[in-house]
């Protein structure tokens, strides 16, 4: 069976140009992974829909996005891009607290991660 995972992104600043390197992301896990990983970021639909500039649309975005991880529609977390804003912590939380396995993807990150995850693993 496929593995599910849940890829983690920034999205806020340059909208267009991050979606574009998500949606290169995840193609390049699903071909190369020859369909035995399908890495999901269910945040990009939302974005087709809502506007992540009106504060009550991004929170709405957020609300569905933490659905996945309520559910536990995913069996890792994978982090990409070269910072870790708000969502990203957001989505560390919460993938601490449904015990997600959290898997760092760029290394310029890593220390950053980690940091995060030890402020927020007793939660």
């Amino acid at each position: 069976m496929p593995k599910v995972i849940y890829i983690s992104h920034p999205v806020t600043e340059d909208v267009d140009r991050n979606i574009e390197k998500i949606l290169s992301i995840l193609k390049v896990i699903h071909t190369q992974s020859k369909g035995e990983i399908i890495p999901i970021a269910p945040y990009i639909v939302a974005l087709q829909y809502l506007d992540d500039s009106v504060t009550e649309e991004r929170e709405l975005g957020i609300l569905a996005n933490e659905e996945h991880f309520v559910r536990k529609i995913m069996e890792e977390t994978w982090f990409y891009g070269n910072k870790i804003g708000k969502g990203g912590e957001k989505e560390i939380k919460l993938s601490l607290k449904y015990k997600i396995p959290i898997v760092c993807k760029n290394q310029t990150i890593k220390p950053r991660l980690e940091e995060v995850i030890a402020i927020n693993s007793g939660n």
